[in-house]
């Protein structure tokens, strides 16, 4: 979305008679009418009157983070748990640019957030002042739109398109750089705005029935139907929409990374995750379904693998995506349906309702026993009776077995760990699986935990992680002290960065450049150090015993440092280049 933005407002006020107020101020009134609870951020010279106007009100409480990049990740963690938008503050200069892996994670997977940046003086600005940098111009190809704020009298406005952005349409971070000046300069204040129109951005809500109707009867004719979604299923609240149409369809699903617990897994329907390191019944079905539903899904690399191995079987696609630009965009699709995922998904239920249409009760029985007969492989098996070494897959699989149908939410890291998690960790709800698909981005898993944590203190939050990951943001240890997370950090050391080895066993003849950690800290004196409990878990024996004790201590946060096989590897695998069902299953494919 460009600069210029064409808009007409309409800036009824909220409340009572106008008074001067200072930017700064005019910032905590936005947030606050926002109903915003928490901001996680950290100060410094250019944002100094806006921590002053905080620390004057009681409405929201701010989260003082150890480093700007946690700050957006825990602003995010909380807005993937909650569906509500999420708020980071970081100071001008190296604030910003320490914050920006953060805001490019958020936007890979299309979270609403409002990222507020301190900027020198409007006067200084181009002038290489003490902390400046080109906030618009470094952030404008990972937001959803960026705002540098020049007049006061402007910035309750920014604000209220800022959060209208970030949370409507295909969601996504918004930026507001605020100089210096801009905070502490007066003026009239009436209310914030009660309402927001623009012109040139109105994203389409209701999908076009008589495209809708179009694949109602290629999805009724299909005699190898198969539902693809993703993690438009889960921005959009759309999970029992979609649980109401599977079931009453009987069709096979599968979730992507990010979709996982839009349909439970542990429903017999749930073919398991697709795509690089996805179940051999999930992938097959993607291969050689005749019609295929993909729901807020963007058939990324990871999932479809080579486009062209893809494009080899016939198959009519159906494709419901708010964001048009995303249909199309990587395979053509013969129905594209642009609405939000959830009102197009009521609408078709009601036409399913309608309709004297059924299934081919036949052809789908056929289509399940050839799904049945690729399931009947169990591509995820492992060595589960080891007893000498533990295997990573056996922690996941005892963490879900201890933590299934309770209050659980699971982060992950990215590596090995973060596909054992997808992989073991059968996902039954929306929302309760949180990490970085689109970006990768090692370190979020703590700074995630943390803000889903004070969103919700009755709830258990794991974050699974490795020691690779794990040491990204581990400054982050500090804040669960000091604001009272008490989350449980489950550290699956391997003693390598075990996606790298992974891929450079497989493609570079087993060359481990620089994969090794070499120089690793004491996880559990570091925990210690930190105020928190460690605990070193070296048995298969002890696993579930150590998981145990660290639930039992609910209001202590607990780093489990888990000696895992330093050579297990993640399969399935789909190599890069390959077709989804050219899978390598395990060690002898190698």
């Amino acid at each position: 979305m460009e600069k210029t933005i064409a808009e007409k407002t309409s800036a009824a006020p909220v409340s009572g008679q106008s008074k001067d107020l200072m930017g700064a101020e005019i910032l905590v009134k936005a947030l606050q009418a926002e109903n915003v609870k928490f901001v996680w951020g950290y100060p410094g010279g250019a944002v100094l009157y806006i921590y002053d106007a905080i620390f004057k009100q009681d409405t929201f409480k701010h989260v003082l983070v150890r480093h700007e990049q946690a700050a957006v990740h825990a602003a995010d963690g909380y807005a993937r748990a909650t569906g509500e938008v999420g708020v980071a503050l970081v100071t001008s200069g190296p604030g910003v640019t320490n914050a920006v892996t953060g805001i490019a994670t958020a936007y890979m997977d299309s979270i609403p957030m409002v990222i507020i940046t301190g900027q020198v003086p409007t006067h200084a600005i181009g002038l290489d002042a003490f902390q400046e940098c080109d906030t618009v111009g470094i952030t404008r190809p990972i937001v959803k739109h960026n705002f540098l704020v020049s007049d006061v009298r402007d910035l309750a406005m920014v604000m209220k398109k800022a959060f209208h952005i970030a949370r409507s349409g295909r969601p996504g971070p918004v930026v507001v750089d605020i100089p210096k000046d801009v905070s502490f300069k007066k003026t009239p204040y009436d209310g914030y705005p009660a309402d927001v129109q623009m012109r040139s951005y109105n994203p389409v809500r209701k999908g076009h029935g008589g495209q809708i109707r179009k694949a109602l009867q290629l999805l009724m004719a299909a005699k190898r139907p198969y539902i693809y979604t993703g993690g438009g299923v889960l921005l959009g609240n759309a999970s029992q929409e979609l649980r109401t149409l599977v079931d009453m369809l009987g069709y096979p699903c599968t979730n992507t990374l990010m979709g996982l617990g839009a349909y439970p897994a542990s429903s017999p329907k749930f073919l398991g995750m697709l795509g690089m390191h996805g179940t051999i019944e999930a992938n097959n079905a993607m291969q050689h379904c005749d019609v295929l539903l993909a729901v807020g899904a963007r058939f990324d690399d990871r999932v479809i693998g080579n486009p062209k191995h893809f494009a080899q079987n016939e198959r009519k696609i159906i494709h419901i995506d708010i964001d048009p630009s995303s249909i199309s965009k990587r395979v053509k699709v013969d129905v594209p349906i642009v609405g939000d995922v959830k009102d197009v998904l009521v609408e078709m239920i009601d036409m399913i309702k309608e309709s004297a249409l059924k299934p081919d009760a036949k052809a789908l029985a056929g289509w399940w026993e050839t799904i049945e007969g690729w399931r009947s492989r169990d591509c995820l098996k492992y060595d589960r009776d080891n007893q000498t070494v533990i295997k990573p897959q056996f922690v996941i699989e005892t963490l879900h077995n201890m933590t299934k149908g309770t209050d659980t939410y699971i982060t992950s890291d990215v590596g090995q760990h973060q596909m054992w998690a997808a992989q073991y960790y059968g996902f039954d709800e929306p929302r309760r699986w949180i990490n970085s698909g689109g970006l990768g981005t090692m370190g979020v898993g703590i700074p995630y935990a943390m803000g889903i944590k004070l969103a919700k203190p009755d709830s258990e939050v794991f974050c699974v992680t490795g020691e690779g990951s794990v040491q990204m943001c581990i400054q982050e240890l500090s804040t669960c002290l000091q604001y009272n997370t008490p989350i449980k950090v489950l550290a699956l050391n391997n003693r390598y960065l075990g996606m790298v080895r992974q891929w450079q066993e497989v493609e570079y003849e087993s060359r481990y450049s620089h994969s090794y950690m070499d120089a690793l800290p004491n996880f559990v004196k570091l925990a210690e150090a930190y105020g928190h409990v460690g605990m070193l878990i070296e048995r298969p024996q002890d696993v579930e015993p150590a998981l145990r004790e660290a639930r039992k201590l609910k209001d202590r946060t607990v780093f489990l440092d888990i000696r895992t096989d330093p050579l297990e590897n993640v399969f399935p695998m789909v190599q890069a280049g390959k077709g989804i069902t050219e899978m390598l299953l395990g060690s002898e494919d190698l």
